[in-house]
C-alpha cells in the first residue's frame, strides 16, 4: 500500500537551532525593561550567587533579529543578561529560538517545593558539595541549609507523599513535626483541601490539635494571643470540619455527577415551549428556580467560586 506524501502541514517545526551558541551581551537586545526594585529582591541576590558560584545553570533564550544582522532579540532570561552585565560578564551562551514570539519559558515550569530543595539539597552534600558552597550559591546562611537538611526529620511518609509538590514553607513541616503520625497526615490533608500552605494555618491546626495527638503530650500547647479555652473551642471546631470535609469527600463526585445530569434535563426542558408555557401557567415560582439551576457555570457556592 502506497502511503501518502505528508502534507506541509503535517510537518513538525523545530522550535530551537540545535546548537548553542557563544553571544556577545552586547548583542542582545531585551524586549522588556526589569523594574527598578528588582535589584533589590531576595531572588536577584539569590541567581547572583548561584551564578557567582556554580555559573550559569539556565541559558537565555533569544530570536534572531530578522531586522538587523547579528542582533538577537531576548525572549528568556532577562534577569540573568542583567546580572551578567553586574557581574562584568561579556559573552553567555544562548539556546536561540526559531519563532520571536516573546513569552516567558519560565511561566511553564513548575518551582522547587520545599520537599524537592531539600532532596536536591541532601543529593548535592552525599556528593561531597560542602555546606558553604551550597549556602553561597543559594545566598543564604549555612544554618538555613541545615535547616532545609532536616526539613523531613519527624515527618511521615504520608504526609511527605500529600506535600512532596506543594508550596510550602520550612515552618509548616517544624510544626507538622510537633504532632504524632496520624495527625500529621490529617494535618497534611486540611492544608491540601484549604489549598492554604500558611504558617500561619498550620499554627491554627496545632491549636485545634488535641494534646494526645501531640509528640510531647505533657507538654501545654502555648500559642501567643490564644487561652486555654479558646484553643478548646478550636479544637472542638477543627474537630467538626475535619468531619464535614470527609463528608463531602465521599459523596462529592456522586453528587457531581447528579447535579451535571439535573442541570443537563432542565436545560431541555427549558428549551421546549410548551413545557415553559404550562409552567408559567400553573408553577410559575419553578421556572426562575430551574432557570438558575440550568444556568448553572458551577457547582460550588457563589461565594467560593
Amino acid at each position: 500500500m502506497k502511503r501518502e506524501p505528508r502534507r506541509p502541514s503535517d510537518t513538525v517545526k523545530i522550535a530551537f537551532e540545535e546548537d548553542f551558541v557563544v553571544l556577545p551581551i552586547s548583542a542582545i537586545l531585551p524586549v522588556h525593561t526589569l523594574r527598578k526594585t528588582v535589584k533589590a529582591s531576595q531572588k536577584y541576590r539569590q541567581i547572583t550567587a548561584s551564578v557567582r558560584e556554580v555559573g550559569l545553570v539556565e541559558p537565555p533564550v533569544v530570536a534572531r533579529d530578522k531586522s538587523k544582522s547579528g542582533t538577537f532579540l531576548l525572549l528568556d532570561g532577562h534577569l540573568r543578561i542583567e546580572i551578567l552585565k553586574d557581574l562584568g560578564i561579556t559573552e553567555v551562551e544562548c539556546l536561540i529560538s526559531t519563532d520571536d514570539e516573546a513569552f516567558t519559558y519560565n511561566k511553564r515550569i513548575s518551582r522547587l517545593a520545599a520537599v524537592q530543595e531539600h532532596k536536591m539539597i541532601r543529593r548535592a552534600i552525599e556528593r561531597g558539595v560542602p555546606e558553604e558552597k551550597i549556602a553561597k550559591a543559594l545566598d543564604i546562611n549555612v544554618q538555613s541549609v541545615q535547616r532545609k537538611v532536616r526539613l523531613l526529620d519527624g515527618i511521615c511518609e504520608e504526609a511527605v507523599a500529600l506535600l512532596k509538590d506543594k508550596p510550602c514553607p520550612i515552618g509548616v513541616f517544624e510544626t507538622l513535626r510537633k504532632m504524632k503520625t496520624l495527625r500529621q497526615i490529617e494535618a497534611a490533608e486540611l492544608l491540601v483541601n484549604a489549598n492554604n500552605y500558611s504558617v500561619a494555618y498550620i499554627s491554627a491546626i496545632l491549636a485545634g490539635t488535641p494534646q494526645s495527638q501531640l509528640i510531647d503530650a505533657s507538654k501545654s500547647k502555648r500559642l501567643k494571643g490564644l487561652t486555654p479555652e479558646a484553643m478548646a473551642r478550636m479544637e472542638s471546631e477543627l474537630s467538626r470540619l475535619q468531619e464535614a470535609i470527609t463528608s463531602i469527600q465521599d459523596s462529592y463526585g456522586k453528587d457531581h455527577l447528579q447535579l451535571t445530569v439535573v442541570k443537563g434535563y432542565l436545560a431541555k426542558l427549558l428549551g421546549n415551549g410548551r413545557i415553559v408555557r404550562y409552567l408559567m401557567t400553573h408553577r410559575p415560582e419553578f421556572v426562575g428556580e430551574f432557570q438558575t439551576i440550568a444556568e448553572m457555570t458551577s457547582t460550588l457556592p457563589a461565594e467560593l467560586s
